[in-house]
């Protein structure tokens, strides 16, 4: 018997449960916080326009993190801590969620050929969290957390997959 998900709503619940239940249980963090943001993270990037979201001047989507970092230094229409968060978000989606897509993402004819997502994503959510004054400062101290747990939030959100994968 195949289980449909039928709005947002239940997509929501769905990965709130399977977030809390790995964390809690599997890797012993019990954080709310934690899981509010990383349910927000899976139901952003369930979208294929919100993975690719950071455009250069010329509207064209920046599929390498290479090109977002680039991007992050030289951009006055967006903030550069919102393209440093959605760099450790994807940095953190890929390498936690489906880590087979790294493959293409650098390949050795790929900008990020030499780039560590890893690292990255730390750097990136490190960097986006010291903007601490409104509107950003209840989000700070989540995105300092994830730079700080980087690799546990990769290992839980791999795990949240293949929990997941038993509903497909």
């Amino acid at each position: 018997m195949v289980r449909i998900l039928s709005g947002e709503d239940q997509l929501k619940r769905l990965f709130a449960g399977l977030i809390e239940n790995t964390f809690h249980t599997e890797i012993g963090i019990a954080d709310p916080s934690l899981v509010d943001y990383l349910t927000e993270l899976l139901l952003r990037f369930v979208r294929h326009d919100a993975v690719f979201r950071v455009r250069d001047p010329r509207g064209r989507r920046l599929e390498e993190v290479t090109g977002m970092l680039a991007e992050a230094e030289q951009s006055a229409d967006r903030p550069r801590r919102e393209i440093h968060r959605h760099i450790g978000d994807f940095t953190l989606f890929w390498t936690g969620v489906y880590p087979e897509g790294l493959k293409s993402l650098r390949g050795y004819d790929r900008p990020d050929h030499l780039i560590d997502y890893r690292e990255q994503g730390k750097r990136s959510y490190l960097i986006a969290s010291t903007f601490e004054q409104e509107p950003y400062a209840e989000e700070a101290p989540i995105l300092r957390k994830l730079s700080d747990m980087f690799d546990l939030a990769t290992k839980g959100l791999s795990n949240v997959r293949r929990e997941w994968e038993l509903y497909t």
